[in-house]
């Protein structure tokens, strides 16, 4: 377990402890139909929705579960998205997750903090294997994992069950030894 929470940071990006002073920010990325459309949340409608999520992110981190940061533009207050680990364990794998306000989509910024991110649990947490799921249809995620040095292993079908129905994924890895 870590002694305290890690801040990173990259040329444009500060990524940081999601608190409860996020609260309104996480809810304007997640009441976004297109920041949702692949992910197993419907858009909120309250931003009290929001509250049960940052609670997760804290609750993981603080069992030495996950990891997950809150994404901020350096200099401006309020985060953009979040990235991390859902699940990791040391010395094997971790799940990643991420997600980022549409508008901020196409500017390089969740490759910015992916990369940072992934350069931490392969040297810090000790990650052997990192995986990601991804909805079958989301290009977009697939176009950053694949930049990102990621190998497309094949399709989990009937993976993921949200909403009353089943859906595709695919999975991706990275290996340490690749990265």
């Amino acid at each position: 377990m870590l002694d305290k929470f890690p801040e990173l940071h990259t040329e444009r990006l500060d990524l940081v402890e999601i608190s409860q002073s996020h609260l309104t920010d996480f809810y304007e990325i997640f009441k976004d139909e297109r920041a949702t459309k692949y992910y197993n949340v419907l858009p909120f409608h309250q931003e009290e929705e929001a509250q049960k999520y940052i609670d997760w992110f804290q609750s993981r981190y603080k069992e030495g579960l996950g990891i997950r940061w809150g994404i901020k533009l350096k200099g401006r207050p309020g985060i953009i998205g979040t990235a991390g680990f859902n699940n990791y364990l040391k010395d094997h794998r971790a799940n990643f997750g991420y997600d980022l306000h549409p508008d901020y989509w196409n500017k390089g910024y969740m490759t910015e903090a992916l990369t940072i991110i992934l350069k931490f649990g392969f040297e810090t947490l000790e990650i052997n294997r990192i995986e990601a799921e991804v909805m079958q249809g989301n290009i977009a995620s697939e176009k950053v994992l694949k930049k990102l040095g990621f190998t497309k292993e094949g399709v989990l079908r009937d993976w993921m069950y949200w909403n009353n129905k089943h859906y595709n994924m695919t999975m991706y890895s990275l290996l340490k030894n690749i990265f």
